[in-house]
């Protein structure tokens, strides 16, 4: 990303977090974790099925990449927590400006590993790879910005659970190419949420809920900016 683009983006998402930073629910627990991306990926691990660009400083990190690609936050989480981010998918005529699929999981662990660490199974970044993960995924303009997800991962080959109510379809439900959203992922026992720019997106009520696990950006051909990273204790 250029130098006056990057400033036009990270003045953007300043804006975006004063106006709507209040709405996105209470935010009276600890500090967990956070990340100013200024320092490099040391709190992150990259997992690219093809050779991506992906670099965190000046405030942001980074993503660019020519096929799937998941970027996880190494510290492991436990419950209840909130996980707030600033993400712009972007659109300047860039190899990979495709706008499509700002995606996460969280509260994520693999069934293959022995203490269910995300981080001890090595993936090549495929999405059928993270099949045998539970967690939660949410995914915002997927499939080139024409649907957006809501899904709870139970660990098997091939089943990836959907319910209507988490499968949209709606132009409001997708990406807006250059514009940063505010990401809040609620894992607060059997209530999960994602809000965007402080509105609910997705609910869900899991009586079974995925209390401890991993957190991840995940993306596929796409370009993404993400900044002012924060875990909160609920």
């Amino acid at each position: 990303m250029g130098e006056i683009r990057r400033r036009q983006v990270l003045a953007g998402m300043g804006a975006t977090l004063l106006a709507g930073g209040c709405a996105h629910g209470r935010r009276d627990g600890a500090l967990l974790h956070s990340d100013s991306f200024r320092n490099g990926l040391g709190q992150w691990l990259v997992e690219a099925e093809q050779p991506a660009q992906v670099s965190a400083a000046h405030g942001v990190l980074d993503i660019a990449a020519p096929a799937g690609i998941t970027v996880w936050f190494r510290p492991e989480l436990s419950g209840p927590v909130a996980i707030d981010y600033t993400v712009t998918a972007i659109d300047q005529g860039g190899p990979y400006d495709e706008v499509s699929d700002i995606n996460a999981f969280w509260m994520a662990t693999d069934t293959r590993a022995a203490t269910g660490n995300v981080l001890d199974v090595e993936r090549s970044g495929g999405f059928a790879g993270y099949d045998r993960l539970r967690m939660y995924y949410v995914g915002i303009g997927g499939n080139r910005n024409t649907s957006t997800r809501l899904r709870r991962y139970v660990g098997r080959d091939g089943d990836r659970p959907l319910l209507p109510e988490h499968d949209r379809s709606d132009r409001a439900a997708m990406i807006v190419p250059n514009r940063p959203m505010r990401i809040r992922l609620i894992a607060d026992g059997s209530r999960i949420a994602v809000l965007r720019d402080g509105a609910p997106l997705f609910t869900m009520h899991d009586p079974d809920p995925y209390i401890r696990g991993h957190f991840g950006l995940r993306t596929t051909w796409s370009h993404l900016a993400v900044s002012d990273f924060a875990v909160w204790r609920l």
